[in-house]
């Protein structure tokens, strides 16, 4: 006997579906808003750090990049309230966790592409009398960002599959609330099903911009950094 499929049972809960999605966008779009700017910090200081800090940031880069991202998550919500006497509740968490984690990667696509412009930028700017500090915010930043924006647009995108997680901490996104429907309707083929292509409608229309983008800029002779 074939499956009957029923997702009329599905539709009457797309408010909790919806405040999921509300909440996946949430963790993906603060996480990044926190992690970008912290890479910089980061990249910078890899860069032009003393030797010490040099190798202590590279060290914290290469933990966040070469852990996985649920042992993390377990470890800013049950691990750290133990260590700092502090309740953290799962969106603090999720927060954390994925803005250490997104800074990490950022981290190094920003020295990417510092270290991608040429050596002859920085004379030129030397040569008319400018010091690292206004090179890197006036010349090299600006050319470098250019060349890093479809890096940056697909760690977005690994960075909201990778929210995934947060169910795992009793968040309400997405998949979680996905799940909690299939428990109280028995019809988890339709709800997964629904909530697969939800997230396949907003990761594949995001893809298609970082493909155009990259399109683009390969016409205009930009390389994009990694």
């Amino acid at each position: 006997m074939g499956y009957e499929w029923d997702f009329w049972v599905v539709f009457r809960e797309y408010g909790l579906l919806l405040h999921g999605l509300l909440n996946t966008l949430k963790v993906t779009g603060l996480s990044l808003a926190f992690g970008v700017p912290l890479g910089l910090c980061l990249a910078l200081l890899r860069l032009y750090g003393a030797w010490p800090i040099r190798i202590s940031v590279g060290i914290v880069i290469e933990i966040f990049r070469a852990t996985p991202p649920i042992a993390q998550l377990f470890w800013f919500f049950f691990a750290l309230p133990i260590l700092v006497g502090i309740e953290i509740d799962p969106f603090q968490a999720s927060i954390l966790t994925f803005s250490l984690q997104s800074s990490a990667f950022f981290a190094e696509v920003f020295r990417g592409g510092i270290v991608s412009i040429d050596k002859g930028q920085w004379e030129a700017a030397k040569a008319i009398g400018m010091g690292r500090n206004d090179s890197l915010r006036r010349i090299i930043l600006p050319q470098a960002v250019k060349r890093m924006i479809p890096a940056f647009l697909e760690r977005a995108i690994e960075l909201m599959k990778t929210t995934t997680l947060v169910g795992t901490i009793s968040y309400a996104d997405l998949l979680f609330e996905a799940n909690r429907i299939a428990q109280s309707t028995y019809r988890a083929l339709e709800v997964f099903t629904l909530a697969a292509g939800m997230y396949f409608i907003i990761i594949f229309i995001c893809s298609i911009g970082v493909r155009q983008l990259e399109r683009y800029m390969a016409r205009t002779g930009e390389t994009t950094a990694h």
